[in-house]
């Protein structure tokens, strides 16, 4: 309990997706293996990136910090969640849930400052490709994802600070599967027209800012590759920019779904649904969409792979 700060509520009670006890060995499984699947995927690409000279340009160390991101992300409520499946049990201290809240803010947040510093990267590799080397050098990379981690701390610093003044009094309960932000200010007994403007304020920066950067880097190239002359030139052009635009649209899409429908439009199960999809579901997939649509990644795999194979 945080006796400084008044809080009577010294645990909360995470109901998870279903309170159906004959569904939660499904769940269990289910998620068990969708977390495995992220976990492996994830860390093959940075591996892969990782191992592979050839493939330590601005672009793949981006993506390698994604993964990471996503890697983080998933961990910070899935093992949680099939901890309390297993263990038949719904609690999460107060610190210990202040402190899930906290972190998947800060995936969340620098997965979207990532995907607006990767549409600046393809910008800058389509319109400028003369210039690529001289703009896009190490320190203005280590720049951009030094920068991009540190203000997603600061956002999440900056709720979690103003979260941890409020007082919790009887009601203990969340409706979902891991500690969000908006569901404990509902729990809260104290004001928190504050906490919702600064969540206004803060969420719709953290999703203008990039988002803008990637529709104007995207209107950008789009104008560019209209000026190459052949078709095949153009699709090979604008193909490099597949993968990004496949993550970037399953990424906002569900961000938009979890956190910007009015909630009246919503139920309970929709959140949830949102929230799997944007949490579990997106950090899953990426590898996929990564490595299934990008040569270089594929070919780099099959090097590694063909290396090891040699050794036995």
């Amino acid at each position: 309990m945080f006796q400084a700060n008044h809080t009577r509520v010294s645990e909360f009670l995470l109901l998870g997706l279903s309170e159906q006890l004959e569904h939660q060995q499904l769940l269990f499984v289910l998620f068990l293996g969708m977390y495995l699947v992220t976990m492996v995927g994830n860390l093959l690409i940075i591996l892969v990136i990782s191992l592979d000279s050839y493939l330590h340009t601005p672009m793949y160390v981006f993506l390698a910090n994604l993964s990471l991101a996503d890697i983080s992300s998933i961990s910070t409520s899935v093992p949680k969640m099939l901890v309390n499946i297993q263990t038949k049990s719904q609690s999460i201290s107060f610190g210990e849930c202040v402190t899930q809240m906290y972190f998947s803010i800060v995936f969340v947040v620098i997965d979207n400052f990532l995907l607006g510093v990767m549409a600046y990267d393809r910008f800058v590799a389509i319109c400028y490709p003369l210039n690529y080397i001289t703009v896009m050098r190490p320190r203005l990379c280590t720049l951009l994802m030094a920068t991009s981690w540190l203000f997603s701390n600061l956002v999440a610093l900056t709720h979690t600070l103003l979260l941890v003044q409020l007082t919790f009094c009887d009601a203990n309960t969340i409706p979902h599967f891991f500690c969000d932000l908006a569901p404990l200010l509902h729990l809260s007994c104290s004001d928190t027209v504050l906490n919702q403007l600064v969540m206004f304020i803060l969420g719709s920066s953290v999703i203008a800012v990039p988002f803008g950067l990637i529709l104007f880097s995207y209107i950008c190239i789009v104008s560019t590759v209209l000026k190459i002359s052949s078709a095949e030139g153009k699709w090979k052009t604008f193909s490099t920019c597949g993968s990004h635009l496949s993550v970037v649209t399953l990424f906002y899409g569900t961000i938009v779904g979890v956190y910007f429908l009015p909630s009246s439009a919503q139920s309970v199960n929709t959140d949830k649904i949102g929230a799997v999809l944007f949490i579990v579901v997106t950090p899953m997939v990426n590898p996929f969409i990564y490595s299934l649509r990008n040569k270089d990644i594929k070919g780099a795999l099959k090097k590694i792979i063909s290396k090891k194979m040699s050794f036995l």
